[in-house]
């Protein structure tokens, strides 16, 4: 885990990991694109200016997802509601959702589709590679800065985050960690026992260094198995796109596996439920990933009906639909 990267010189403007990851993850997005609608004959600059739309409305849908799946964490009586307001939109602190980023751009991008005559269904298949990768590299943000943590491990490449990140703050708040100094503990005018930040004990050297000791308890690199999942599918949506199946067809893919993937791996994740099914609990990303992964079954066997019917048409002697 790294929040602060480093600091640029003389100007002492810190440079976050998960900022400049999500840099990368859209430029990375950007090229791919650039890379690969030539070969379908879109001109790539279409994608460029989708893609400012989309990471407008991704970040705000993304944020917003976020925020109702932990509604607790911003809406604390402890503070005040100026805080809570501005802890909801810091997305410095992590913590955006894919799919509700995902939700919200969609749409918007397929309208500016229609508005500049783009193949809508061509542009999509286009755009589903483009996710995965941006997908991939965001959730490496995620790592360096200790949002989206996994459930507890203990297997050889369970990840350890130091004192006052997320997974140790809310492992101390459940009560999971037995051994922190009481010198690193403070107690909340409520009289709940609270972590000291590590601005309270800059200058104390036997505060600093009890505090780089600590460690959380062991966790799953949750974030990391999304990435190596995201560029998984990238390069099986791109195979498949280079077989140049029906128009669709690819998004339609991408749906399905990445919205079963997203329900496996939720199951190595720390998320509070929204919903019961008896005495299984499902997060908020459990039951989008579900409702993503249907949706792309269904959206796969309309666009076949649809050929099938395009088939029997133009076997009949009649006009050629265009979809």
């Amino acid at each position: 885990m790294y929040q602060e990267l480093f600091t640029i010189p003389f100007l002492n403007i810190p440079i976050y990991g998960y900022g400049l990851m999500m840099v990368v993850a859209f430029l990375a997005a950007i090229q791919v694109a650039k890379w690969v609608a030539p070969k379908v004959g879109i001109d790539p600059e279409h994608f460029v200016n989708a893609a400012m739309i989309g990471l407008v409305a991704g970040i705000v849908g993304a944020r917003l997802s976020h925020v109702l799946e932990n509604l607790p964490l911003y809406t604390r009586s402890d503070l005040s509601i100026a805080q809570n307001i501005f802890n909801a939109i810091n997305i410095r602190s992590g913590g955006l959702t894919f799919y509700g980023g995902f939700l919200l751009a969609t749409p918007l991008c397929i309208v500016y589709a229609f508005r500049k005559k783009i193949p809508v269904l061509l542009g999509m298949d286009v755009v589903a590679i483009c996710l995965m990768v941006a997908l991939g590299f965001g959730r490496i943000g995620c790592f360096l800065n200790g949002c989206c943590y996994g459930a507890e491990c203990h297997l050889p490449w369970a990840v350890h985050f130091p004192y006052h990140s997320l997974p140790y703050q809310d492992q101390f708040a459940d009560g999971q960690l037995t051994d922190v100094p009481s010198s690193l503990i403070a107690v909340a005018p409520d009289g709940r026992y609270i972590l000291k930040s590590p601005a309270d004990f800059v200058g104390n050297p036997t505060l600093e260094t009890q505090a780089d000791q600590q460690r959380s308890l062991g966790l799953h690199p949750a974030q990391l198995y999304s990435t190596l999942t995201a560029f998984l599918i990238a390069g099986i949506l791109y195979a498949f796109f280079t077989t140049r199946p029906r128009t669709g067809l690819v998004f339609a893919l991408m749906l399905m596996i990445e919205g079963f993937s997203r329900f496996v791996l939720e199951m190595l994740r720390v998320e509070p439920a929204v919903v019961h099914i008896g005495p299984v609990g499902l997060s908020l990303s459990m039951v989008l990933g579900a409702g993503i992964c249907i949706t792309g079954v269904v959206f796969w066997v309309v666009l076949h009906k649809l050929r099938q019917r395009t088939t029997d048409v133009t076997s009949s002697g009649g006009v050629t639909p265009v979809v």
